[in-house]
């Protein structure tokens, strides 16, 4: 009864609000705090006869610091409320089985649990665990009859023999887990640990199982290995007469010594030898069989002669041995890839790519210009028609088997998103979760305002300016750039609470596609080869002069922040201009030369310089923030994740907290316990709030003049 009627009041305060009776003025800035109130729509999976859509929603535990996700559905109808179908707090992955009458999904019931496949019957009853893994196992792929699922584990032949000696003891496991934890380690590859997982064991990979399903199934039943190795598989699907699971592998020992080059291969369903599918040179994504098993679609790119900084996915479809590239001359990224701190996660979906029934054209999500839509591509013709244009993000998106009715998770700029329903005939898109309108009729978001400048070569640039909460033209503002990392990737039409919030602080906020971001064409992303950072530093500053001429901007006021490559260009802007007031950098680049020895992925093929640091120091200290420190006059703040593999934080905020504390120049630096490069993304709750705070209250105190005592500490 609460939850329907805060429904209801949320559904009146939303009428209000879209009438204009209710005031912007009755409403309130957005916090910091409120992240934790958010929830989160992912892996949105439609049923067979298209009128349910089961998914994911991630909420946040505030007692418990951590994030829960649970299983929902919600009718296509559009009339309907969404439903709970399990209590959580670990379950994901929903799949529907063939003929409708049952979800298989990942769980996890505690957090030191291995997540395993079960199944909950839609007629009505308990979830069922379905697998018992020592390692776990990963999301299911029903085969197309409905009595097989195909999954993937690291479970070994020795996990197996040791979980058949029984249960052991409180003591004996105890003694087990310190024993594993005082081994040495024996590295013998370069790639040996890595952001989110840590250390990883070069002896374990993924392989494919199989288990068969019964809907009358009480307890797990035996899984089988199809495949085994030093090679890990990925990317599972089934052939259309479920004979054979094809999937994607890079089947080299140490793959960072040449171009990417993922295969295509399958395994017959009842076991046997893998055999090669497709091999264009180069990496091969989300393959899918057509209709009548003739041809597969997939993403990829064939290595170009010379390694680029950033080749641009296309999409491919393999038949008779050779491989066509439907989008060669198209400069839009495949997929969603743009840059948000609120994205959930995607799930395992499998729906990348869609065949229509006749196996004429292929449904795929692609980015372009800072914003994605769902398009239809012609294969005879490779003709590209969009199915939805709008400032948006599809995140995630499944389609019927008969690709007449789309389920999409949808987010933009001041919405989180939400699950929709695109119907193919009518093109209607109709909205049927409304997770956050409880909370989001209350706040007054202001609309970023896209625009476009020169840049100091007459290069176009996109990027978006947001303004207070009860913007007065006539007033002076202080003002924050934000820079993305990647550096491939994009900001865009995407929800991004730290803007949001430092708009509601008082502040401007400008954030920008320089050069090298993706979603505006090869060319434009590639042009950053040995010259990153650069020339991107410069489209950032004719931003900032763009917004300043505007007039409502303090130009004694100006601050710069952004993380991973934008942490990189923030180190490297201070170095080049003092006109910034104060700097936030965070989870950054400050020295090539030790990123290059200590990052958890290698440089080993050259894009981003063209020799390795002992052959040419030079080229790596020249485009070190860290080598012209003494020029810094900004203050600046250094936020680190302690567990950060991808920008470790010795190479990057403590070599420049360090070297600033020797020239005795104003810096302080706040690390994270547990956090790794994803701490403004998925860090625990407390640390995401926290890391927020600092980053303003940083900025409060050198821009606006507010005491922060904490920051004067001896």
């Amino acid at each position: 009864m609460r939850t329907k009627i805060r429904r209801g009041l949320a559904a009146v305060a939303a009428f209000l609000v879209g009438t204009g009776l209710l005031a912007a003025a009755e409403r309130r800035p957005i916090t910091e705090t409120d992240i934790l109130k958010f929830q989160w729509v992912a892996d949105p999976q439609i049923s067979p006869d298209g009128k349910e859509v089961a998914y994911v929603l991630v909420t946040v535990n505030e007692k418990e610091d951590r994030y829960e996700t649970s299983l929902w559905m919600v009718g296509t109808s559009g009339t309907a409320a969404p439903r709970r179908l399990t209590a959580g707090p670990r379950d994901s992955a929903p799949r529907w089985s063939p003929n409708g009458r049952t979800l298989a999904f990942v769980r996890a019931p505690g957090e030191k649990d291995r997540p395993q496949i079960h199944f909950l019957p839609l007629s009505g009853g308990e979830a069922r665990k379905l697998t018992d893994l020592p390692k776990g196992a990963s999301a299911p792929i029903w085969s197309p009859d409905g009595k097989t699922i195909a999954f993937t584990s690291t479970t070994s032949d020795e996990d197996l023999v040791e979980k058949k000696g029984g249960p052991k003891s409180p003591q004996e496991i105890e003694r087990k887990e310190r024993d594993e934890k005082n081994k040495p380690r024996v590295v013998t590859r370069a790639v040996y640990r890595f952001n989110n997982q840590g250390w990883l064991d070069p002896a374990r990979h993924s392989h494919i199982w199989t288990v068969p399903f019964s809907e009358d199934a009480t307890a797990p039943a035996e899984a089988k290995r199809l495949t085994s190795g030093r090679y890990d598989e990925g990317d599972l699907v089934w052939s259309r007469d479920g004979s054979r699971i094809y999937f994607t592998s890079t089947r080299v020992d140490e793959p960072y010594y040449d171009n990417p080059d993922a295969n295509l291969y399958f395994v017959p369903a009842a076991g046997g030898e893998i055999q090669t599918v497709a091999d264009i040179d180069g990496p091969i994504n989300d393959a899918v069989p057509s209709p009548d098993g003739s041809r597969f679609a997939f993403t990829g790119s064939v290595n170009p002669a010379a390694r680029q900084s950033h080749t641009q996915s296309d999409l491919f479809v393999f038949s008779g041995g050779k491989a066509a590239n439907l989008t060669a001359d198209y400069d839009f990224e495949m997929g969603s890839n743009l840059a948000g701190d609120q994205r959930p996660p995607r799930g395992a979906s499998p729906s990348a790519l869609v065949w229509t029934p006749d196996g004429r054209s292929i449904l795929l999500v692609t980015t372009e210009q800072g914003r994605s839509n769902l398009r239809k591509v012609d294969v005879a013709t490779r003709n590209v028609e969009p199915l939805m244009a709008g400032n948006h993000d599809v995140m995630a998106w499944s389609a019927t088997r008969d690709a007449s009715r789309l389920a999409l998770a949808i987010g933009d700029a001041n919405d989180v998103g939400d699950v929709y329903l695109l119907d193919m005939a009518t093109r209607k898109l109709t909205r049927l979760t409304r997770v956050n309108d409880a909370l989001f009729s209350q706040l007054d978001l202001p609309e970023p305002e896209e625009i476009w400048y020169d840049s100091f070569d007459g290069k176009k640039i996109n990027g978006w300016i947001v303004k207070p909460p009860g913007f007065q033209a006539g007033k002076k503002y202080p003002f924050i750039v934000q820079i993305h990392g990647g550096p491939h990737t994009a900001y865009g039409h995407i929800f991004t609470h730290e803007f949001l919030w430092m708009a509601a602080k008082g502040y401007v906020v400008l954030y920008t596609n320089p050069r090298g971001s993706t979603s505006y064409g090869q060319d434009f992303a590639n042009v950053i080869q040995y010259r990153y950072p650069g020339d991107d530093y410069k489209d950032i500053m004719a931003g900032v002069d763009e917004v300043l001429k505007r007039g409502y901007v303090d130009e004694k006021k100006l601050g710069v922040t952004g993380g991973s490559g934008g942490g990189l260009l923030t180190n490297w802007a201070v170095t080049q201009t003092d006109r910034f007031a104060a700097a936030v950098s965070q989870r950054s680049v400050a020295d090539w030369t030790s990123f290059w020895y200590s990052a958890d992925f290698t440089l080993f093929t050259p894009s981003w310089f063209r020799k390795n640091p002992y052959q040419d120091p030079e080229e790596f200290l020249a485009r070190s923030p860290l080598r012209y420190v003494d020029k810094i006059k900004t203050p600046i703040l250094f936020v680190e994740g302690e567990e950060d593999w991808r920008t470790p934080l010795w190479q990057g905020g403590a070599a420049m907290f360090r070297a600033l504390k020797a020239e005795k120049k104003p810096t302080v630096m706040v690390t994270f316990p547990g956090e790794n490069h994803e701490l403004s993304r998925s860090g625990m709750p407390s640390h995401r709030v926290e890391r927020l705070r600092h980053i303003v209250n940083w900025f409060d105190k050198y821009l606006q003049g507010k005491p922060m005592p904490v920051y004067d500490l001896q």
